[in-house]
C-alpha cells in the first residue's frame, strides 16, 4: 500500500489488506516502484486505467492521470521536444486533490509542494523510459494503454435522433480530458475549453487542440461555416442531408487529426448499404469447358436479407443519400445503384435466352465487368458470387486431381454426344 513518509516520500509497502489486486497488478507495481515513486505513479497513471485498485492507490492514480492527460494534450510538436515543459497544476488544484484524499499512512504529510515534487519525479522517469524504450512519445504512451491516444484531441460525434422527425441527426463537438478510472474517455463539451482554457497563459494550448479543426475546415466549406459562425461549440440538430455531408467527409477530418464518432449502431462506422447480389453457374450447363454458357440470377440484399421490390423502389427514390428502410438508416447512392442493377439484370435477362459464356463469368467473379469505368466504386455496392455448380467447379480445379477430374467428365461428355449422333438415322443428320 502506498506510504508518505515524513520526508514527502512516496513508497510502496506490501502488506496484507482486504482488497485483493488483480493477477500480475501488485508485481507490475512493485517493480515500478522499486524503480522509484515517479516510475510507480507513471505505470499507475499511464497503464494502469481501468484496474480495479483499492481507495489509496485509485487516488494515486488519478494523480498520475492528470500528468499523463496534461502531455497528451501539449501536441505532437510540444510531445516531441525534449523536457517537454509540462505545467504543474495549480496550488488550489492541488490542494483541493489533498482535500478529497482517502485516509492513508502518512497521509498527514500530504502537501501541495510534495505533489509538484512528485509530479517532478514523474518527468524524470517519463525522460528515462522513453529513452529506454526507444519509442516516440505517442507509441511510447500507446504501449502502456492505447486509449491515451485519443486524449487531448477533438471528437466529432454524430447520433441518431429518433425523436425528431425533421432533425433524426445530432451532432456535437468534444474534447478528451483523460481517461476515467474505469478506463472510459472523459469527454467534454467542445465549448467547455472556452473556459477551461480562459486566460492568455492558456491560448497556445487552446489553439493546439483547436488547430485539426481549422485545418480540416479549409477542406470542408460546410465545416468551415459552423466554425466560422461558432456553432461549433453548441450541439446541433441535423438533417439526413447534413449527416450525409459529414459521412462523406469523415477521411479528409480524419485526416486532420479529429476523431470522428458515428452512431454506436452503425457497423464499421457506416450505415447499411445495400447490395445487388448476382449468382453465377448455380446448375451444371450443358456444356463442359470455356464453351460453357452459365445461368446468372439477380437479387438486391440488406445485410444479407433479400428485399422486395417495393423496398427496392423505396431506396431508387431517396433523394439525400440517406433513408430509413426496416428500422434503420441505409446510406444509399441512387444512381449507382440503379445502373449496377440495370447492368445486371440487362445479364441476368440474356442468360435466361442464351446463358453467360465462361470467360465473362470468370470477370464478373473478379470484379472486371461490375460497372463502367466511370463508376469504379460501384463494386462497393455490388457483389457476384459463384453459384453451387460453378464453386465446386473452381475448387476441383485448384487441384491436379480437380483438374483431371474435370477433364474426364468433359472426355466423357464428348463420347456421349458422338454416340448419340451415330445412333440417329442419317436423314436427321443431313437434316432432310
Amino acid at each position: 500500500m502506498p506510504v508518505m513518509t515524513p520526508h514527502g516520500s512516496l513508497r510502496l509497502d506490501c502488506a496484507e489488506d482486504e482488497f485483493a489486486l488483480e493477477d500480475g497488478l501488485a508485481e507490475r507495481l512493485e517493480t515500478r516502484f522499486q524503480q522509484g515513486a515517479g516510475h510507480g505513479l507513471l505505470q499507475l497513471g499511464a497503464a494502469e486505467a481501468g484496474s480495479s485498485l483499492p481507495p489509496t492507490l485509485a487516488w494515486w492514480r488519478d494523480f498520475a492521470m492528470r500528468f499523463v492527460a496534461g502531455l497528451c494534450a501539449l501536441g505532437e510538436e510540444a510531445q516531441a521536444e525534449e523536457g517537454r515543459n509540462l505545467r504543474t497544476p495549480t496550488a488550489s488544484d492541488l490542494a483541493a486533490m489533498i482535500d478529497e484524499a482517502p485516509p492513508m499512512q502518512g497521509g498527514e504529510y500530504l502537501r501541495p509542494d510534495v505533489l509538484v515534487a512528485l509530479w517532478r519525479d514523474m518527468e524524470q522517469a517519463l525522460e528515462i523510459e522513453l529513452l529506454e524504450s526507444k519509442l516516440p512519445f505517442q507509441d511510447f504512451l500507446k504501449s502502456r494503454d492505447r486509449r491515451w491516444r485519443l486524449v487531448g484531441r477533438v471528437h466529432f460525434n454524430l447520433a441518431e435522433n429518433p425523436r425528431d422527425a425533421d432533425f433524426p441527426f445530432a451532432f456535437m463537438a468534444t474534447y478528451t480530458c483523460g481517461l476515467s478510472a474505469n478506463g472510459g474517455l472523459r469527454h467534454q463539451p467542445l465549448g467547455q475549453a472556452l473556459r477551461e482554457y480562459a486566460g492568455a497563459g492558456n491560448k497556445a494550448k487552446l489553439l493546439q487542440l483547436l488547430a485539426p479543426v481549422q485545418q480540416a475546415s479549409e477542406e470542408c466549406a460546410w465545416l468551415k461555416t459552423i466554425v466560422d459562425a461558432g456553432e461549433i461549440f453548441y450541439p446541433l440538430r441535423w438533417t439526413p442531408e447534413d449527416a450525409v455531408r459529414f459521412l462523406h467527409d469523415a477521411e479528409a477530418m480524419e485526416r486532420a487529426g479529429l476523431v470522428i464518432r458515428m452512431p454506436a449502431n452503425w457497423r464499421m462506422n457506416r450505415p447499411s448499404r445495400p447490395s445487388v447480389e448476382a449468382t453465377v453457374g448455380s446448375t451444371s450447363p450443358s456444356v463442359l469447358g470455356m464453351d460453357a454458357l452459365l445461368d446468372f440470377r439477380v437479387e438486391v440484399s440488406l445485410d444479407g436479407e433479400v428485399l422486395t421490390d417495393d423496398e427496392i423502389d423505396d431506396l431508387l427514390a431517396s433523394t439525400h443519400g440517406l433513408t430509413m428502410l426496416r428500422g434503420k438508416w441505409v446510406e444509399v447512392d441512387p444512381a449507382r445503384l440503379r445502373a449496377t442493377l440495370d447492368k445486371f439484370q440487362a445479364i441476368e435477362r440474356i442468360s435466361e435466352k442464351e446463358g453467360v459464356p465462361f470467360a465473362q463469368a470468370m470477370r464478373l467473379l473478379a470484379g472486371a465487368d461490375i460497372g463502367a469505368a466511370s463508376a469504379a466504386p460501384t463494386a462497393q455496392w455490388a457483389h457476384v458470387q459463384a453459384g453451387p455448380w460453378l464453386a465446386k467447379a473452381l475448387e476441383g480445379c485448384r487441384s491436379p486431381d480437380g483438374l483431371a477430374s474435370v477433364d474426364r467428365h468433359r472426355r466423357w461428355r464428348q463420347r456421349q454426344l458422338l454416340v448419340a449422333l451415330h445412333d440417329q438415322p442419317l436423314f436427321s443428320l443431313n437434316g432432310a
